[in-house]
């Protein structure tokens, strides 16, 4: 089941002092091991793209990252350039305030309007699993499929917590087969992702991406 586990990885590095050589390293690193993806910050976009220009490894990024707080407006405009930069793949994070408030309009709207801004690209919704409640979870979960995203992810790495097996199988539960989960925050080594498989994950984050591989212990915020 995890045989090719690297495939279900998106290499990541979002840390606010990343250089362009650590990004630089991320790219190869992931052609050599051929991992989903990429995921950095929206400056770094067309970078990644030239630097994996060639390979099968997409290039993902972030919208209202970290926290989930800025405009729709503005989560639809951050998409539309990443996309135009050349980003396969967009992980928004939830309005996470609003979902709390109970104002699931609101949340579908900010939903929607990033999925419609991606153009057919790939869009996850982090939940930031660790400030929410089961039933919150679910909710989040199931309004971002009916929003029309393609994958819930647990975390954003900067947040309270990370990923958990309990935050996953709740999240495969409510949205079922055949929807993208991502367990993301704390994914350091191949036992844990494989448990995260095992719960239902169909992508994992991670920044110990080649340690995982290499079933070692790394290091890593994400």
């Amino acid at each position: 089941m995890t045989q090719n586990i690297a495939s279900m990885i998106d290499h990541t590095l979002l840390k606010p002092d990343a250089t362009k050589e650590q990004i630089e390293k991320v790219c190869q690193e992931a052609r050599e091991h051929q991992f989903a993806s990429v995921c950095v910050n929206a400056y770094w976009v067309p970078f990644v793209a030239d630097q994996l220009k060639g390979s099968q490894v997409m290039v993902c990024t972030v919208v209202g990252f970290p926290l989930g707080a800025t405009t729709t407006e503005t989560k639809a405009f951050e998409t539309k350039q990443a996309v135009e930069n050349g980003a396969d793949e967009i992980d928004m994070v939830l309005n996470i305030g609003e979902l709390r408030s109970g104002d699931t309009n609101r949340v579908s709207e900010d939903i929607r309007a990033v999925v419609e801004a991606a153009g057919g690209k790939t869009v996850k919704v982090i939940l930031e699993v660790g400030l929410l409640t089961e039933e919150e979870i679910r909710l989040a979960s199931k309004l971002s499929k009916e929003a029309g995203a393609h994958f819930v992810k647990t975390s954003t790495g900067f947040g309270a917590g990370g990923a958990t097996v309990e935050a996953i199988q709740l999240m495969r539960e409510t949205v079922g087969e055949g929807f993208g989960v991502k367990a993301s925050g704390g994914v350091r080594d191949r036992e844990t992702a494989d448990a995260m498989i095992q719960a239902g994950a169909s992508r994992i984050g991670a920044s110990a991406s080649v340690a995982i591989v290499q079933g070692k212990k790394g290091e890593g915020s994400y």
